[in-house]
């Protein structure tokens, strides 16, 4: 009760100085990705703000986001504040002088202080600030169980090469190290993408890696195919994965971490993204977080480039310099606003004041953690690709190399259908 009402007392100060100059004013419209339940906790989120303003925060959610946003820029009439899908389309409208400069109005040393540089630099273009970030999802986890893992005597790696090391110890027990799956229906390959990803912030720079997604860098690059070639030391070995590479391809992604909780264990290990927590729930509702499942970031492969960290967040830009604006997306920025809405749907937020008290559970708790102090943030790579070769041919290629197809020749398929859509 005490937590709560000094919660309630930060959130009437913050939003007493927000209503400045702005008590009384009609409305704000906000356009985003959410429905159902999300757009029930983004209307709780903004509710303390509406009720000690005055204004009314007037949402639209939409799943077709990206062509919405753009119709709607396009024919002038934009939406004061939107979400946007990643910090690509941000550098578009920035580019195109359609979205307004928060650093004229936001306090910077806040915004400093509670956030990452990395955060900051995703939501800048060109030395200014044009987006904020509200939450994130992270993917750079591997799921185990702490109580198999006690039993076995294994240590969790810290190192790319601790974490091989560990595999070969588990095969040589005759146990199996991973599980794997990249079945999803039309969307089969996804998973594999994030493996491939994660390697390539692990093994070049981020502005390689920023590079290589916007086809900056070819798929023939070495850097390429170095990332493709450490994955397939764990994929591509029948005593590593459950079911031999074959059951990668029929595994469907949302059943595959139930290896993990078979007795014995038919598997150890699985890398997947916070997400995967409700689907391990859902098939086994009788185990505790934190004590049957648990979770570690997935580790370093060149230790100058630390432990960086690939997921989505979301972000929010500003089309129009009006006070309430100002007056909302300040309010979205700040720690009281997003302890909310994390709270409310058990996502992450990079900001660094949020009380870790407002997380559902512990784990949760620990990828925040993870996710505010992560040396470096990239978006998954093939959602900032065109659909052509993100939700394409990279989706297919992964599976195509884990079935057997010569790398060369997936590289050089992928390439290009690249060559191709990055022309149009």
């Amino acid at each position: 009760m005490f937590k709560r009402l000094i919660l309630l007392v930060s959130v009437i100060s913050l939003i007493s100085i927000f209503s400045l100059g702005v008590l009384g004013a009609s409305s704000v419209t906000v356009l985003g990705t959410w429905t159902g339940a999300e757009e029930e906790a983004f209307n709780q989120m903004v509710a303390p703000f509406e009720s000690q303003t005055g204004i009314d925060v007037k949402f639209t959610g939409t799943r077709d986001l990206p062509a919405v946003l753009t119709a709607q820029v396009e024919a002038g009439s934009p939406p004061d504040l939107s979400a946007l899908p990643n910090p690509g389309q941000m550098a578009e409208f920035a580019r195109a002088g359609k979205l307004v400069d928060l650093s004229t109005f936001m306090d910077m040393k806040v915004l400093g202080s509670d956030y990452s540089p990395t955060w900051l630099d995703l939501g800048s273009y060109e030395g200014k600030l044009f987006g904020v970030f509200i939450s994130a999802d992270l993917k750079s986890l591997v799921w185990y169980s702490p109580k198999a893992f006690a039993q076995g005597g294994y240590a969790v790696p810290k190192t790319w090469d601790e974490m091989l090391a560990l595999s070969d110890q588990m095969v040589k027990e005759g146990k199996t190290p991973w599980a794997i799956g990249f079945e999803s229906g039309a969307a089969s390959g996804w998973p594999g993408t994030d493996w491939i990803e994660d390697i390539m912030l692990r093994t070049v720079e981020p502005e390689v890696y920023d590079l290589w997604v916007s086809h900056g860098i070819s798929w023939l690059d070495e850097r390429v195919k170095r990332a493709f070639e450490i994955f397939g030391q764990i994929a591509l070995n029948e005593k590593y994965v459950y079911g031999g590479p074959n059951a990668i391809l029929t595994i469907n992604f949302g059943d595959s971490p139930d290896a993990l909780f078979t007795t014995p264990p038919n598997a150890y290990m699985h890398r997947q993204a916070t997400f995967i927590k409700s689907f391990i729930l859902d098939h086994n509702p009788q185990l505790v977080p934190g004590e049957d499942f648990d979770f570690f970031p997935l580790p370093p492969i060149d230790a100058k480039l630390g432990t960086p960290a690939l997921g989505a967040a979301d972000l929010f830009a500003a089309f129009k310099n009006t006070p309430e604006a100002q007056a909302l997306i300040k309010y979205i920025a700040s720690p009281e606003a997003q302890e909310i809405w994390v709270g409310k749907l058990g996502k992450l937020s990079a900001n660094k004041r949020v009380n870790p008290a407002a997380y559902p559970d512990d784990l949760t708790r620990k990828a925040a953690k993870i996710l505010s102090e992560a040396s470096t943030f990239r978006f998954d790579g093939s959602d900032l690709m065109p659909s052509a070769v993100g939700a394409g041919s990279f989706w297919t290629g992964v599976l195509d190399y884990v079935s057997g197809v010569r790398l060369d020749n997936v590289l050089m398929t992928i390439e290009a259908s690249a060559l191709d859509a990055y022309r149009k």
